[in-house]
C-alpha cells in the first residue's frame, strides 16, 4: 500500500516529477497546466519499463488539484488502481465489467 508520506510534498512537485513503483504497478505525479488551472496529473503503468519507454495506450492518467488534499486523492487513486488491476502478483489485469476474478489474470 502506498501511503502518503511516500509522495514527495507539493513544493518538490512543483519544480521535478514524482515516479516510484509498488509490486508491479509503477506511477508517476506531476504539475502539469491544465485548461483553467494548474493540476497533478497522476499516471500509473505496469512494470517493467520506464515512462518514456511505456506505450501510451499501457498508461492510465487521473488528474487532481494541485495541493495537499489533490496529493492524497492522488495517492487514494493509486491504491485503488493497484487494488483493481495488479493485484495478481505485479501483472496487469484488464478486468472487464461483470468479469468474475478466478485468479486468471490477462496480460495486456
Amino acid at each position: 500500500m502506498i501511503s502518503r508520506k511516500d509522495v514527495m510534498p507539493v513544493n518538490f512537485l512543483k519544480k521535478e516529477k514524482f515516479t516510484g513503483s509498488d509490486q508491479g504497478m509503477r506511477y508517476r505525479m506531476e504539475k502539469t497546466d491544465g485548461e483553467e488551472e494548474t493540476v497533478l496529473t497522476v499516471t500509473v503503468w505496469p512494470e517493467p519499463y520506464s515512462y518514456d519507454a511505456t506505450s501510451e495506450e499501457k498508461k492510465t492518467r487521473k488528474q487532481f488539484s494541485f495541493s495537499e488534499e489533490g496529493i492524497e486523492q492522488g495517492v487514494e487513486w493509486l491504491n485503488q488502481m493497484k487494488q483493481e488491476h495488479f493485484a495478481g502478483g505485479g501483472i496487469f489485469e484488464e478486468k472487464k465489467e461483470g468479469e468474475r476474478h478466478d485468479g486468471l489474470e490477462k496480460r495486456i
